[in-house]
């Protein structure tokens, strides 16, 4: 059920507006003045606000600003006493969803509101839909604080003024499709379609009818022509993907394309002129692939005019907290729930793990968790950061075998001194601890046998 904030200074519109709303089967909540408002916003994440210009400690603009700042994806309506176009321009900029003058007529408002739902459903299904087809919604932005990152940001902004093609490394999960796509946004084609293959996901006998299309009747399947990527993003930036897995025979006619800046269809005999950026990407170290021979040192300095690594998300430790706090809002609208934030035990283990599946691991665990916990805070569920304890790596096995255990704690007593001095400051209160913690009793009771901590 959707949830509805509605603001005024008049306690009869509160009540005649959640009187009506509520007829609706919408949840209804209300606050008086500006900072009340901010506070529910807060603290019930509701999918519309309905809000007064006109408050006791503030204007609805000013509560606006900082309303959107909280919950940048709720929704607003704005209601006014006074028909002021300058006002409504610039409630709209601060985005605003709509605009009503007083006195409110309650079935315009329903309409309002029940469009402004539709908008909100629609969203959610194309999130799902891109989740369930493997899109990363992480492509919708950069978000970082990192030092390590200010010359990533530099060498998008210089590389995507040019149209040079791209080399883009580091290790799965760090967001080189971002990176990518923050490229094509900076670029003189961004208003051309922008198309990404996986070449590591696609069989040998198939990424060249992908890429280039076919003719009709160029192999058993093909009962139509169809179009490749190539004519597909015609203007626009082909992104590919995972690059060190195409075989040594494809390579040679990708190089012929970026060459002759011509293809043929599968099956064709006409060549096609090719007007596209590229933007490749792989976790491998192609250096080394082509001193093995496995990779064609002709191609890899034809893709490598300019080439930038992205750090792993172990390398800019900033970001973690950053992210986990983004991941959180995206899933609490898709999954439509309320979570606050995370307890500081969570913080405390996120920040000391190396998340070797970077970007992608630490979204990954937001989103078991939101679907696991029940509670305010994550993780009250225990299953949601079993896999934390685990070092997948080889290498990072070695480090803790080499590592001094008095030099650095692990995640396991971190966790359990974290809890250790909350029982103390509260003399054992598991009541008092859990509201320290922000977890619930039976959570707590949950680690305190984990650790032994039981009191004899």
């Amino acid at each position: 059920m959707e949830t509805i904030l509605i603001v005024d200074d008049e306690k009869l519109i509160r009540w005649s507006l959640s009187e009506e709303l509520s007829k609706e089967h919408y949840t209804t909540i209300t606050a008086e003045t500006m900072q009340e408002a901010i506070d529910k916003v807060q603290e019930f994440m509701p999918e519309i606000v309905i809000l007064d210009q006109r408050l006791p400690d503030g204007t609805g603009i000013e509560a606006l600003k900082t309303i959107k700042t909280i919950h940048p994806e709720v929704v607003v309506v704005m209601l006014t006493a006074e028909d002021k176009s300058s006002i409504a321009v610039q409630a709209m900029k601060l985005g605003a969803y709509e605009y009503l003058t007083k006195p409110v007529y309650i079935d315009e408002l329903k309409i309002v509101v029940e469009k402004a739902l539709e908008n909100i459903r629609v969203k959610r299904e194309l999130y799902l839909l891109y989740q369930q087809q493997g899109y990363q919604q992480d492509t919708i932005g950069i978000i970082s604080q990192s030092d390590s990152m200010k010359n990533i940001f530099e060498f998008i902004e210089k590389v995507g003024a040019s149209n040079s093609t791209v080399l883009i490394t580091g290790e799965s999960g760090t967001g080189k499709e971002l990176v990518a796509h923050a490229i094509h946004r900076c670029s003189e084609r961004k208003n051309k379609p922008m198309v990404s293959i996986n070449c590591g996901a696609v069989t040998e006998t198939l990424i060249e009818s992908e890429l280039f299309g076919h003719e009709r009747g160029a192999f058993t399947d093909a009962v139509t022509q169809k179009k490749g990527l190539f004519e597909t993003a015609k203007g626009g930036t082909i992104f590919l993907d995972e690059i060190g897995d195409i075989s040594l025979t494809f390579q040679v006619k990708l190089l012929r394309v970026l060459e002759e800046k011509s293809f043929r269809r599968v099956g064709g005999t006409v060549d096609i002129a090719s007007d596209v950026r590229i933007i490749a990407a792989t976790n491998q170290q192609l250096e080394k692939k082509v001193s093995e021979e496995k990779f064609r040192s002709d191609l890899y300095y034809r893709l490598n005019v300019a080439s930038v690594t992205i750090p792993p998300l172990r390398d800019r430790r900033k970001d973690i907290l950053l992210l986990a706090e983004h991941f959180l809002q995206q899933f609490n609208i898709s999954f439509h729930k309320k979570f606050k934030g995370f307890t500081e035990e969570t913080k405390n283990i996120f920040l000391h793990y190396d998340w070797p599946g970077n970007v992608r691991e630490l979204r990954n665990t937001i989103e078991r968790a939101m679907i696991l916990d029940e509670g305010e805070y994550i993780f009250s569920h225990p299953a949601a950061l079993a896999h934390l304890h685990q070092v997948s790596s080889e290498e990072h096995r070695h480090d803790e075998a080499q590592r001094d255990p008095s030099s650095e704690p692990s995640l396991f007593s971190i966790e359990r001194d974290t809890i250790v001095k909350a029982l103390e400051k509260t003399k054992y209160n598991q009541v008092q601890t859990a509201r320290i913690l922000k977890i619930t009793r039976d959570t707590l009771r949950y680690r305190m046998k984990k650790f032994g901590l039981f009191q004899k």
